[in-house]
């Protein structure tokens, strides 16, 4: 007897979940695998609500979304429903992020400027538990950098400095002196060796250490 499996579906354009939906239910690749859609999410916080309700084999993320941020959202889904599938699939290209979300462990990771083909002839493999990465991510991936290790401090801060926070508002927020919030923000920029906030947003973007959604 031929199992059906749930899904569920997280991007921020409709007509994309539209797209989606329709894929999985006519696409040949999934005739032997069928996959039930039992909820549809358009931002992070809809996404991890809905996780947690349904705790579906299968969740379709685009990690580019409102709200909560691509690497938020996986890690609460591995907390709440740890059976979940998750495969990405967006148009991110920072190689930082897109390596932290293969560490993290995702099961798929495709882009969307690719044909959604490749995608749906996987997730049968992924639903019986295992794992793809379209080798053009691959290849992005290899190619970049290693990016600068930062410390917790180090990420608060670059995330409050991007806000538009002084050090003075800085220290306040995290219960520390003005000088050694001045200390953390000092030794941040020089591990990412930017000078200006200009160049640490570029930089914090390319690596990775924020998303473009949370800059607006």
């Amino acid at each position: 007897m031929t199992r059906r499996y749930t899904g569920m579906l997280a991007d921020d354009h409709k007509i994309v979940r539209m797209g989606l939906r329709t894929a999985l239910t006519h696409d040949d690749a999934m005739h032997d695998t069928p996959v039930d859609i039992v909820a549809e999410a358009e931002d992070g916080l809809q996404t991890i609500q809905a996780v947690k309700t349904h705790r579906p084999d299968l969740l379709i993320l685009d990690v580019s979304m409102p709200i909560a941020s691509g690497a938020e959202i996986v890690a609460d889904v591995q907390r709440w429903s740890p059976d979940t599938k998750v495969v990405v699939y967006s148009a991110v290209t920072s190689p930082g992020l897109l390596a932290h979300l293969i560490e993290a462990g995702v099961h798929g990771l495709f882009a969307k400027g690719s044909d959604a083909g490749g995608m749906l002839a996987a997730l049968p493999l992924i639903l019986r538990g295992g794992r793809q990465v379209e080798p053009a991510i691959l290849d992005l991936v290899r190619g970049a950098p290693e990016p600068a290790s930062l410390t917790a401090r180090e990420r608060q801060t670059l995330n409050m400095v991007l806000a538009g926070k002084t050090n003075a508002e800085v220290a306040r927020l995290m219960g520390i002196s003005p000088k050694t919030a001045e200390k953390h923000r000092a030794s941040m920029m020089a591990k990412l060796e930017v000078r200006t906030l200009a160049e640490l947003m570029a930089k914090a973007l390319q690596d990775g250490l924020i998303e473009q959604h949370g800059l607006m």
